[in-house]
């Protein structure tokens, strides 16, 4: 008889166990764990949770009892718009609607792809909910019904709300819009933006010098972003480059508006620059030469931030690249800048928020932008003298945190489904 050539496969024994199944951490052990696991932690715990309170308790006062917020309620629309002309306010309004509409479409749309990717890889893509909205955008939230709180009739919180349902309703067409279409969101969002300035500025409307609060700082952080980022990645394509004359005059750039302050720049733009242009040539308007300035001047910023991803880039890939037959500007297009933007969307988003931070230096300049609508209402006849600063500013304060703050959780979000940091 023939042995079998099959190996034997051994039966189980009593000492085989299964690895117990993991449970989640309720509130109570998470805090026995992290927060009193030792006498250190537990004094410090005990210790900043009473500063952390007592802070808390000051706020919660001073925002409840003793911050006179009535200066805030009667100048809110020159917080909100500065001197835009009062007639004109449906021009606000209707461009917050164009680009609530133009964002929602780009949501849905960058939403569907999203979706279809991750039912092509077979993971479980999360529901929208109201609760992950909420999550997601609370200091927008709290910011917005703090401002509609210092309104005084129902309008502003109906157009308010009006604004939020065309944005969902975008939303719905961008999920349902054809694979094709679904293609050209960035030329919505150009379109869009487009469109919303024209509302503003076109048929009789009100032109840029008429521009004030958080209206102009916003207005200047998108098209600064706008126009700055791609300038920034030609600049850093063109520092690395072999070419020895485009590589001195990315370098030469890069390094002087980096070496120079901003307030500088804007002042020499502001009053030097008409001097050297011929009587012919109308200068351009103050916001004009003020926005240049801040795009040029980012930009060398945003080139160094992308020539960091550009060199964490393994000689490797481009190798790999070339070895498949493609031409240099594909390599650099499919394979090296994606990877690279992808590595710096912290520094990049951080950049951003710095940019938008910074637009309160137009208050040097004499625009009527957010601080110095803060700085100029406690001069008011009925205010004068009254020290109301202290409120003035903290509300200044806020909304500048408020939108930094939802630009750095975008970045998080957008960090964690691209997978950053994780291998």
């Amino acid at each position: 008889m023939i042995p079998s050539t099959e190996a034997a496969i051994p039966e189980p024994t009593e000492d085989v166990r299964l690895s117990p199944p993991v449970h989640e951490v309720g509130p109570v052990e998470w805090a026995r764990l992290n927060l009193f696991s030792s006498w250190f932690n537990t004094v410090l715990t005990v210790v900043f949770g009473i500063l952390f309170s007592w802070l808390a308790y000051r706020a919660a006062r001073f925002v409840v009892v003793t911050a006179e917020w009535e200066i805030v309620r009667r100048n809110l629309t020159n917080f909100m718009v500065g001197r835009f002309d009062r007639t004109q306010l449906w021009r606000p309004w209707v461009a917050a609607g164009v680009l609530a509409l133009t964002g929602g479409v780009v949501a849905g749309a960058m939403g569907r792809v999203s979706a279809e990717l991750a039912a092509q890889q077979d993971r479980t893509q999360p529901k929208v909910t109201l609760a992950g909205y909420i999550q997601r955008f609370w200091p927008l939230i709290i910011m917005v019904l703090f401002v509609l709180s210092m309104t005084r009739t129902i309008w502003p919180t109906i157009l308010t709300a009006l604004v939020l349902a065309v944005g969902l309703a975008g939303r719905r067409v961008g999920t349902a819009l054809p694979p094709a279409a679904r293609r050209l969101t960035w030329l919505y969002a150009v379109v869009g933006l487009i469109v919303a300035v024209q509302v503003l500025v076109a048929f009789g409307g009100v032109g840029w010098g008429g521009w004030g609060g958080v209206h102009i700082n916003v207005f200047v952080t998108v098209v600064g972003i706008v126009l700055a980022f791609p300038l920034g990645m030609l600049l850093a394509l063109g520092r690395r480059s072999s070419l020895p004359v485009v590589r001195w005059v990315s370098v030469a750039y890069i390094e002087f508006f980096r070496g120079v302050p901003l307030l500088a720049l804007l002042l020499v733009a502001q009053f030097v620059v008409q001097f050297f242009l011929p009587p012919t040539i109308a200068a351009p308007s103050f916001l004009m030469r003020a926005l240049i300035v801040i795009v040029l001047f980012e930009s060398a910023y945003i080139a160094e931030i992308v020539r960091g991803g550009l060199q964490s880039i393994g000689r490797g890939q481009i190798e790999a690249a070339q070895a498949l037959g493609m031409s240099p500007w594909a390599t650099t297009r499919r394979i090296v800048l994606p990877q690279a933007l992808r590595a710096v969307i912290p520094a990049m988003v951080g950049q951003f928020i710095s940019l938008f931070q910074d637009t309160s230096l137009l208050y040097v300049l004499g625009f009527f932008e957010l601080l110095a609508v803060g700085q100029n209402v406690t001069s008011q006849t009925d205010f004068v003298g009254q020290g109301l600063q202290a409120v003035t500013l903290p509300f200044v304060a806020f909304i500048f945190w408020a939108i930094s703050y939802s630009m750095s959780r975008e970045s998080r979000r957008l960090e964690t489904r691209l997978g950053i940091g994780v291998r």
